[in-house]
């Protein structure tokens, strides 16, 4: 263990960032009333932290050099090597105390590394990859977090790597504009006979689109790998939430099937976060199948 005196200690207005998102750029629920109230702070403190770094990796003014510099110093405060900046200890402390493993907060650490150098995906393989880092640790960690059988995870990450790249749906232009990132396959692109050029116009072109609905097609196919999770859920709050953002994730694929994300920002609409308030509540309410078993938790 490193000595505490010698450790380097970070401020949190040095190493912080903004990224101009804010509170509208958040599709589905944090912490929200059906998770347990004792587990929201721990909820909140991962998010924040996740928010934190995440800001730091989008800022469309920082150099790469210095976004690696401050996501380093995240990591190093998380993994308790260096002091300083209150989420990553917070989160530390958080993870200590309810035996998640580090690698949930690490993993999204990695990707928005990742994110810091890297602007372009050539197959859907290696945009899976980046998701796997970047979306499906947020998943584990509730079901962690839960006491929830790991044998869920398969199905968590594919309801995690669905909302991923429905974000990047959402958010095509935006990240082209500001970020010059494209988290479309270029191979799609490039069997379109299109180019990343086509981000760039006020509307999407019919190429363009087959490549949205072709990324849509992946979407919905991973929503329905999530069957198990809501079947396996034994946390009622746990399953409540899980109801809402599955719904949620169905209705925005199905507007950005209709909408042009490039003319404007297709979002779920009020209706759509009522009626998965209700359908969560309802499956909140449902009797678990059974006692929780005792299964080894793997990292």
């Amino acid at each position: 263990m490193p000595n505490a005196a010698m450790m380097e200690i970070y401020r949190d207005e040095e190493i912080e960032a903004g990224s101009g998102k804010g509170a509208g750029d958040e599709n589905f629920p944090v912490a929200s009333r059906l998770v347990a109230r004792e587990l929201r702070p721990h909820v909140m403190a991962y998010y924040a932290f996740a928010r934190a770094a995440d800001d730091i990796a989008d800022s469309p003014t920082l150099p790469a050099d210095d976004k690696r510099f401050r996501l380093n110093a995240f990591r190093d405060v998380l993994e308790g090597r260096a002091q300083g900046l209150s989420k990553a200890e917070a989160l530390r402390k958080s993870l200590e105390q309810t035996g998640v493993p580090l690698a949930r907060a690490s993993d999204l650490i990695t990707a928005f590394l990742q994110d810091a150098d890297k602007s372009r995906y050539q197959s859907l393989p290696e945009l899976l990859d980046y998701c796997r880092h970047s979306a499906d640790p947020v998943g584990r960690f509730l079901l962690d977090l839960h006491g929830e059988d790991s044998a869920l995870y398969p199905a968590s990450d594919a309801l995690c790597t669905s909302l991923q790249i429905l974000n990047h749906l959402q958010d095509l232009g935006k990240d082209r504009a500001l970020l010059d990132r494209v988290y479309l396959p270029l191979d799609w692109l490039a069997a379109e006979r299109e180019s990343v050029e086509a981000l760039d116009r006020a509307s999407t072109s019919p190429a363009l689109r087959r490549v949205i609905d072709r990324a849509l097609d992946t979407c919905d196919a991973l929503l329905a790998a999530t069957a198990p999770l809501l079947a396996g859920l034994r946390t009622r709050s746990l399953k409540g939430e899980s109801a809402a953002i599955i719904h949620l994730a169905r209705r925005l694929s199905h507007r950005l099937r209709r909408g042009d994300p490039l003319a404007q920002r297709i979002d779920p609409t009020r209706a759509d976060f009522a009626a998965a308030l209700a359908l969560g509540a309802a499956a909140a309410l449902r009797k678990p199948a059974g006692p929780l078993p005792m299964v080894p938790r793997s990292a």
